[in-house]
């Protein structure tokens, strides 16, 4: 385990950690917001440094024979996620109801992919039928129990289910924070007859992704892209490592490109909080860092140190930690020139607004199934201005399935769609955590999207500039990002 300053391994892979923030604070203000870019770059030898071992855990409850297009799509995916996998890849596939069994290879083991073993795989897969309920805790202790044995390979689970899990499995509890220690997983949802924020709760928990299947047909190339992707990390586990001083402690650090999530933290010590992301390949990802922070006896117009983060690494065939590259501070400035201290960085104004982006998207999914068709075209409407402004297609063409736009898409005035298809509203819903990355250098006094969704900016090209803000109760101007007004602090609104 490495924290100090001068053990940096010059071996570790290319990865860059770089923070974002607005340092001036108001001596009332006791947050301090940070976005950390994380990118890894050049990782090396992608197709045979690193041992990946893999479990496909497929559902087949008895509601799976309800159509039987059902099952029969999870065994062409189950077996073409097989193929995908790498020569001499590890591997194990689950068959999940009440109880979880390894229906391949025989006993509780991985075996290494080979021509030989994918083919019996597949004929297993083969087997497969529909019965008994549905147990995800079962499912996932298995898949940690296999995939334990290999504690320095890059392990990976993918997740099919048709149904909502048993009120009866209070094992599902007790694994998320045991498995996020052993493997990352993908969840994946078929039918219409599964819980969005169960399956968004997972993956969240297990650093991977979920998502909704609108038609069977689509699940070949989905576990296919699953599986690839899988096979494509190298670095089996990287943390960032958050170490805080007498004037902060740490409130969260969420991941927030590409997808959102909440990270939970292992206490290394008092002032230090280590954060695990998983398994990494050659790619970007985005954190939100807020520190609750105090200026009691601070001194003023300085730079203050109140965090640092490190990156660390767990390489293929290491059980041991190594810082990836140099830290990097969070700093405070507090002063009285409220100008400053209002303007909202725009990284972070950009997560800020995809959290709202989110959150939207699921008030309208709650609305419409409580039958408050109204509301949920207002929140709704309002998803599509911020997606628009975000520029976050992924989640404006799944809105668009459900709504028709009046006029611009960034005045976010819709109607809903008739005959709304379930898997669609699903289908949405498991869009409330897609995000898009924020702007590449931006400017300190850049708008947020929001703001320029609500000045008259454009998406994809070149942006207006946005005007002063008036504040509503004392009519002085401030910058377009002010949060709050300098002079008698009432918030500004969009």
């Amino acid at each position: 385990m490495s924290h100090g300053d001068d053990d940096m391994d010059d071996n570790a892979p290319g990865f860059s950690l770089a923070v974002s923030q607005n340092r001036y604070l108001s001596t009332e203000d006791d947050e301090m917001h940070a976005i950390l870019t994380v990118t890894a770059q050049g990782v090396p030898g992608a197709d045979v440094t690193a041992e990946v071992a893999e479990v496909i855990a497929i559902d087949c409850s008895g509601s799976m024979a309800y159509p039987p297009t059902k099952i029969a799509a999870a065994q062409r995916a189950t077996k073409a996620a097989i193929d995908a996998l790498r020569d001499g890849a590890l591997f194990a596939v689950i068959e999940g109801t009440h109880l979880a069994r390894v229906i391949y290879p025989t006993g509780p083991r991985l075996v290494a992919a080979t021509p030989a073993t994918r083919r019996a795989a597949k004929k297993a897969v083969s087997q497969l039928q529909a019965g008994g309920g549905t147990n995800m805790g079962e499912w996932l202790g298995l898949a940690r129990g296999l995939l334990s044995d290999h504690p320095t390979a890059v392990r990976h689970v993918i997740m099919l289910t048709d149904g909502q899990n048993s009120e009866a499995d209070v094992r599902l509890d007790v694994e998320l924070p045991a498995c996020a220690r052993v493997f990352t997983c993908d969840a994946r949802g078929i039918g219409a007859d599964w819980e969005k924020r169960e399956l968004l709760r997972i993956a969240a928990a297990l650093h991977g992704t979920a998502d909704a299947v609108r038609q069977p047909a689509d699940l070949v190339a989905d576990f296919e892209a699953m599986t690839k992707t899988a096979m494509g990390k190298v670095v089996p586990e990287v943390r960032v490592v958050v170490k805080t001083t007498t004037r902060s402690e740490v409130d969260f650090l969420r991941q927030t490109f590409p997808t959102e999530a909440r990270l939970v933290g292992d206490e290394v010590d008092a002032r230090t909080t280590a954060f695990g992301t998983g398994s990494w390949g050659a790619e970007s990802r985005e954190f939100h860092l807020r520190l609750k922070v105090d200026s009691s006896d601070a001194e003023p117009d300085t730079d203050i140190r109140v965090g640092r983060v490190d990156l660390e690494v767990r390489r293929a065939g290491a059980t041991e930690f190594d810082r990836a590259c140099p830290p990097a501070v969070v700093l405070v400035r507090w002063t009285d020139d409220m100008k400053k201290s209002s303007i909202m960085d725009p990284k972070v104004a950009h997560y800020t607004d995809q959290a709202e982006l989110g959150q939207a998207v699921l008030r309208g999914c709650d609305a419409h199934d409580t039958g408050d068709l109204a509301t949920a075209a207002a929140e709704w409407g309002r998803a599509v201005a911020l997606a628009t402004a975000l520029d976050n297609d992924k989640v404006l063409q799944r809105l668009l399935r459900l709504v028709d736009v009046v006029g611009e898409p960034a005045d976010g005035v819709v109607r809903l769609k008739d005959d709304l298809a379930a898997v669609d509203l699903l289908s949405v819903g498991m869009s409330s955590v897609m995000s898009s990355m924020s702007p590449e250098m931006p400017s300190a006094a850049s708008p947020s999207p929001a703001a320029r969704a609500t000045t008259g900016g454009t998406t994809g090209g070149a942006t207006k500039a946005a005007p002063e803000r008036t504040c509503p109760n004392c009519g002085k101007s401030w910058p377009a990002t002010a949060r709050f007004c300098g002079d008698c602090r009432t918030a500004m609104t969009t």
